[in-house]
């Protein structure tokens, strides 16, 4: 590759693999997956994009001000709080990072400076934008440093003037001095302050909070793969364990007997309840607790066929998967977002009698050196 595809990339450190033929990452992430599996099974193909670049629809971007006090906005160079100032990113949803550019140019017309982490001082502090790919919804959240935002209605119309997609657009108040870029306080101030997506045919509501997939195109071939692994024939019953808001239970929910969702945070439980009833899911309850608990307790009381898990990068704990095996469900299909903690559950699992019947990787984040994979896993049968 003669031309460098982006010049911040090692300063941001997002995606090290930017500049690398994408035939080529697909082959280094395989092999590498293949390696992590190898005393298990040999896993399938790959699955990789066919179009990976600008598949980010979950865009944020951090605001503050250079030496000669002009706005800037971008991201946080790797392993500090210095802002990088990236107009345009390879593997971001072009029209979020557009919008982005067009807000850092109507600041000073407004009057509206950005936050100053050192003085306290100023008033912006992230922008993050929100699309979704199937229905074209645009959601930007402004999230600032106190609730008053100057000349809102006339800021608002400015922005739609130069960007009539957006379709909401939310303040969200971080008063505090963390890391976390979105505070507990929300004020809508123009359209419904949430947007939809479609996934494997079914509606989803995306609020600026909601946790959902970045890659909406290959989400979609996460799941089919997943489900294909979960071989439901429309009487299982199901358990979604670390469920969010619901995506693959209530796309799962078609071909099972019932589904049970188990998630700890209390707001996605309600965007999950909310998907369901938009859906017109019926065969579906939702229950906010620690996922773990939850199996004990459902273990002493019923039966279930199949598990579906997709816990966080740090996988799941020993209590967790020690409920598992009293729940004994006779297939576990394990969505992971971090190969190695994948391959230490599987190891648990293996010593309490289940077995590695299938894996595959899917490439979820082109151009970096993360993997997401599917597992399945069989309860042997007792000699």
């Amino acid at each position: 590759m003669s031309e460098k595809i982006c010049s911040v990339s090692a300063k941001c450190g997002g995606c090290r693999w930017v500049n690398k033929p994408y035939e080529e990452q697909l082959q280094e992430k395989q092999k590498r997956f293949a390696r992590l599996m190898a005393p298990y099974c040999k896993p399938e193909p790959m699955i990789g994009m066919e179009h990976p670049a600008h598949y980010r629809n979950k865009v944020h971007a951090v605001f503050g001000e250079d030496r000669r006090h002009r706005v800037i906005s971008g991201i946080y160079e790797a392993a500090s709080h210095r802002i990088v100032p990236v107009d345009n990113c390879y593997i971001e949803n072009e029209k979020a990072d557009a919008i982005i550019v067009s807000i850092r140019k109507l600041l000073p017309s407004f009057k509206i400076r950005p936050y100053n982490e050192d003085t306290g001082y100023g008033l912006l502090r992230h922008v993050l934008v929100r699309t979704a790919h199937a229905t074209g919804q645009i959601m930007v959240v402004l999230v600032l440093a106190s609730p008053i935002l100057p000349s809102k209605n006339n800021f608002v119309k400015a922005l739609r003037k130069e960007h009539p997609e957006i379709t909401t657009i939310v303040v969200n108040v971080n008063g505090r001095g963390t890391s976390m870029v979105l505070g507990e306080r929300e004020q809508i101030i123009y359209g419904k302050g949430y947007i939809e997506d479609v996934l494997c045919g079914k509606t989803f509501r995306i609020s600026p909070k909601s946790f959902y997939q970045v890659n909406p195109v290959q989400t979609e071939k996460l799941y089919e793969k997943a489900l294909e692994y979960a071989q439901l024939s429309g009487r299982e019953t199901v358990l979604d364990a670390y469920c969010g808001t619901g995506t693959i239970g209530i796309i799962a929910a078609e071909q099972a007997g019932s589904v049970i969702g188990v998630e700890s945070n209390a707001d996605a439980v309600r965007d999950a309840r909310v998907n369901a009833k938009r859906n017109g899911v019926e065969n579906i309850r939702f229950y906010q607790n620690d996922a773990g608990k939850f199996l004990t307790d459902l273990a002493a009381q019923g039966n279930v066929d199949v598990l579906l898990m997709d816990p966080p990068r740090a996988g799941s704990d020993e209590a967790f998967l020690s409920s598992v095996v009293r729940l004994g469900p006779s297939r576990v299909v394990y969505v992971s977002c971090n190969p190695e903690t994948l391959i230490r559950d599987i190891k648990y699992l293996k010593k309490h009698g289940y077995q590695v019947r299938r894996a595959v990787g899917v490439d979820m984040f082109p151009f970096t050196e993360a993997t997401e994979a599917v597992c399945l896993l069989e309860k042997c049968a007792k000699k």
